[in-house]
């Protein structure tokens, strides 16, 4: 798949929640999830460990109530979106939270994802 076609499956599977299902079918094995410096997530390698920091950050959650992406916008080999949610933490009440994530595309896969937000 190109970057294009790889951004717009993206954009549909987000627009439906579907979050395991991008990481089954967009990502690469060995892709890596770089969150900014000094949070406490840092840089993982591999999907395996992606899955695993998505799982804790979700096990932060008391409640979703809602979530958004915008359209991706495609630049060479890379794409990025907008996104974010309104949540109740389990300690910190309910809060928005909202990002750009830019995410590199190599054979069809996604290699790296990047997020950039205010802490």
């Amino acid at each position: 798949m190109t970057t294009k076609q790889v951004a717009d499956r993206f954009y549909q599977l987000a627009q439906q929640g579907q979050w395991d299902d991008i990481q089954n079918e967009l990502f690469s094995q060995d892709a890596v999830s770089i969150e900014p410096e000094g949070t406490p997530w840092g840089t993982v390698k591999g999907l395996d460990a992606i899955r695993e920091k998505g799982r804790q950050f979700a096990a932060m959650f008391e409640e979703m109530h809602s979530g958004w992406c915008t359209e991706p916008q495609v630049g060479g080999n890379y794409f990025s979106v907008a996104m974010g949610m309104d949540v109740t933490m389990k300690d910190q009440g309910r809060v928005n939270m909202d990002e750009v994530c830019v995410y590199q595309v190599k054979d069809g896969k996604i290699v790296s994802e990047q997020f950039f937000y205010n802490e």
